[in-house]
């Protein structure tokens, strides 16, 4: 069999619709060549490229459709559970009364859109997305998401999310509880959980992401949370910890904070988990720092938001 004819530009390296291509004066045989797949219906795409289905279905949204709740989560980058993360069902909101119906897609309607553009995608705006999410999120991971939304890229604000809290809505009792718990400076979630947990188990709420200072001025680093008037801080060492360079670095860093009186406490991902061991040396650190022992965390509170507890 003769190869398959190339495809007018750009249609080789992008998905596009099977109308648009017919129109074109692509022949529908040509469509149906061994070279092409179809990712979702009334879509081709090469069969060497790694197109999503949130990729091809952006092809065929109406001007009226956009990608919204989990979609849109994971097209903001905000840091879903294990449970949604390769859920591959794409939620489509839609502002008219015809909702997208096709497999594997969840249509919704929306009245009151709030939409941006974003990776080439029309999308719900963070603030929307984040209150979108509150239906199917419990408390803690609806923090992780708005600490996301107004962390270090800028995506929102915490007021921004207040006014995307639709009362009586599905979720906006979650919603509103979670809200009171983001925070602007927690960088993944881990952090969030961490910093839900302490808080939870009784410590003062620290301050977060904040660069430390020796006597002299000079800058010893950044920490994930802190309480600088004690000089305890709590970092949280991830999986890149591990890497030689990275280890040699902390090590040297952790040095300039002990010649200036600072304590330092690692927690890795299983603290948050089982967190007893965690939370008694924090309590000797306060109790040191303090001239006195603060009431011993119960801890309880702070594992059941740790595994994702509604709080």
């Amino acid at each position: 069999m003769a190869p398959p004819a190339p495809l007018p530009d750009p249609l080789g390296a992008i998905p596009f619709r099977v109308r648009g291509a017919v129109a074109d004066g692509v022949s529908r045989e040509r469509l149906r060549r061994r070279d092409l797949v179809t990712p979702v219906h009334g879509v081709r795409a090469s069969a060497c490229s790694d197109v999503t289905p949130v990729e091809a279905l952006a092809v065929v949204l109406r001007p009226d459709q956009w990608f919204s709740h989990v979609t849109a989560a994971r097209i903001w980058s905000a840091p879903l559970p294990a449970r949604l993360r390769d859920d591959t069902t794409v939620h489509v909101s839609s502002s008219s009364e015809a909702a997208m119906r096709r497999n594997g897609v969840i249509g919704h309607r929306c009245r009151y859109p709030d939409v941006r553009e974003h990776e080439g995608k029309r999308v719900s705006s963070p603030a929307r997305t984040w209150f979108e999410c509150a239906g199917v999120l419990t408390v803690a991971e609806l923090v992780a998401v708005g600490d996301h939304m107004v962390g270090r890229a800028g995506l929102a604000s915490v007021d921004d999310l207040a006014a995307a809290v639709r009362p009586g809505a599905r979720g906006a009792q979650v919603a509103r509880a979670a809200l009171e718990r983001v925070r602007v400076g927690s960088e993944s979630a881990m952090e969030s959980a961490l910093r839900l947990a302490v808080v939870d188990a009784g410590f003062p709420e620290p301050q977060l992401n904040i660069d430390v200072h020796g006597s002299s001025g000079d800058f010893l680093g950044r920490v994930d949370m802190a309480w600088p008037e004690y000089r305890i801080a709590l970092e949280y060492d991830g999986d890149h910890h591990r890497d030689q360079a990275t280890f040699r670095r902390d090590q040297r860093r952790g040095n300039g904070f002990v010649v200036n009186g600072w304590l330092v406490i690692h927690a890795t991902a299983v603290d948050p988990a089982r967190p007893a061991v965690l939370f008694e040396r924090l309590r000797q650190a306060f109790a040191d720092r303090a001239g006195r022992t603060p009431r011993r965390p119960t801890g309880h509170r702070a594992e059941d938001v740790a595994r994702g507890g509604r709080g």
